[in-house]
């Protein structure tokens, strides 16, 4: 009876354990010419528009969550990494025409080479 219990709570653990869904992280982009005037460009850069749809946000962006600061040319926003990368943010940014500080020092970042591939260096 014991052991049958005991299994039943490790399925239990095991079954409210599983993968996890989302990851909610804030990030901060730099844009050093942010105006007010791109402000909604930055926010219809995460627009999707389809004909004959109704216009939605990319899934794993929370609009709600921007703040903008203007002093210090940067959009402070929350995000799901599970559902969209930080590249990706910055890329969407950049397609509405509004310059983004991309990372410079790579060096330990998932995804980049630590060396140039060998056609690289001549």
């Amino acid at each position: 009876m014991r052991l049958k219990m005991l299994m039943m709570a490790v399925a239990i653990v095991a079954l409210f354990a599983g993968c996890r869904r989302e990851d909610i992280r804030e990030f901060t982009v730099e844009m050093p010419s942010l105006t007010e005037a791109d402000k909604s460009k930055v926010v219809d850069a995460f627009t999707i528009r389809s004909p004959g749809r109704p216009p939605r946000v990319y899934e794993g962006i929370f609009i709600d969550s921007f703040k903008f600061d203007f002093g210090n040319k940067t959009l402070t926003m929350k995000y799901d990494s599970m559902k969209i990368a930080q590249t990706n943010i910055r890329m969407l940014i950049e397609s509405k025409g509004v310059e983004v500080v991309f990372p410079t020092n790579t060096t330990g970042v998932a995804g980049y080479l630590d060396v140039k591939p060998k056609s690289v260096e001549k």
